[in-house]
């Protein structure tokens, strides 16, 4: 088995869970945030400074590295962990995003998805076969399904077909893996129908993955509205096994989630939002392009300083983002990494000593809306 899960706390009050991933490439501690390097990147960052940042767990994006620089060249240079030199362990979505994010570059039917490359616009077909193969040339430890995502307003049809086409491609991917060392994960969809969630939860259960995600959420639905279903659909999956939300979110998003009874979560929100100059604090969201820190001589963050960059002035950072100098982007997405890192701690801590959620209440009346 290439991986296995411990439930080592359970909070009496939510469904939050402490637990401990154990992977080829190391031990992650869950409720845990992975930072996104998309292209084997996470962007603008050494891999030893995302180390540094606290985070121990990474995940890269099959159909981007399928299209550069292509999975046989990297597993020709060693695996995704010698190519980008992060040792520690890596998951890598299946492409099943891009079925919803690249609607107009895409055609689709029950064999799987033709893409025109948004690089030079050749096309690549993904099926769950492919999808597999690829992901198992890259040699992450952790290895998605291939699934359809549909919009979140998509009428229910629409919705119920994607959640039986995503059932098929789950089975054909589970009986495509050959690798004995990754960990394949089933994908929930389901729209916001409560129903289907729990149709396609139940089916994906059946084929027994070693863990699964809750995907097709945060793609344009109210934050309230994705809470409650990805809870929802949380109770309807193994308690034994891994839980993964992708594509969220904002700090006190995930720590709402963690009170549903989700373990891991994946977003580009930090790195986005630190190359836009907006940096994640203890003090809130900080827009440092405004005037009134033209001169603040403070830190980004007093209370959780960040590797490295910890000791540099707003009043810096700011004049490095007016003057279109590429440390700024650097500075504040480490930051940003560092924080959500640190923030997914003192979640594990709380859970740890039995007060997650008096932590928990005391930081969505701290934050409100600001975080």
């Amino acid at each position: 088995m290439s991986l296995t899960f411990e439930l080592l706390a359970e909070d009496t009050q939510t469904e939050a869970r402490l637990g401990r991933l154990t992977l080829p490439h190391g031990v992650v501690e869950t409720p845990v945030f992975m930072p996104v390097g998309t292209q084997a990147s996470v962007k603008g960052l050494l891999p030893e400074q995302v180390e540094a940042a606290g985070a121990s767990i990474i995940l890269g994006n099959t159909y981007h590295l399928a299209l550069r620089p292509g999975e046989d060249r990297v597993a020709q240079l060693g695996g995704l962990h010698r190519f980008m030199n992060w040792e520690r362990p890596i998951l890598t979505d299946s492409g099943g995003y891009q079925v919803f994010s690249l609607e107009d570059l895409r055609q689709l039917d029950d064999d799987g998805v033709r893409f025109r490359s948004h690089i030079d616009g050749r096309w690549l077909e993904l099926t769950p076969e492919t999808a597999v193969a690829i992901q198992e040339k890259l040699g992450a430890d952790i290895i998605m399904c291939f699934d359809e995502c549909p919009p979140s307003q998509a009428p229910k049809e629409q919705v119920l077909a994607a959640v039986e086409r995503t059932t098929r491609w789950a089975r054909r991917c589970r009986d495509a893996l050959t690798s004995e060392d990754q960990s394949l994960f089933g994908i929930v969809q389901g729209g916001i129908d409560e129903e289907l969630r729990q149709q396609s939860a139940e089916q994906l259960v059946e084929l027994d993955f070693p863990g699964y995600a809750i995907g097709g959420l945060s793609v344009g639905e109210p934050s309230e509205v994705m809470l409650e279903v990805a809870a929802k659909t949380a109770r309807h999956l193994p308690r034994t096994k891994p839980r993964y939300l992708m594509g969220v979110g904002r700090p006190l998003e995930l720590l709402e989630a963690v009170a549903g009874g989700v373990d891991m979560f994946d977003c580009v929100m930090p790195t986005r939002n630190g190359r836009n100059a907006t940096a994640f604090t203890t003090q809130g969201r900080l827009k440092l392009r405004n005037a009134c820190y033209a001169e603040d001589e403070r830190p980004l963050d007093p209370e959780w300083p960040a590797p490295y960059v910890g000791h540099f002035s707003r009043a810096y950072i700011r004049h490095l983002f007016m003057a279109g100098e590429m440390l700024g982007p650097i500075i504040v997405s480490l930051h940003n990494i560092a924080f959500y890192c640190r923030w997914m701690r003192e979640i594990r801590e709380r859970l740890r000593d039995g007060r997650f959620n008096e932590y928990r209440a005391s930081a969505l009346a701290r934050f409100g809306d600001s975080l």
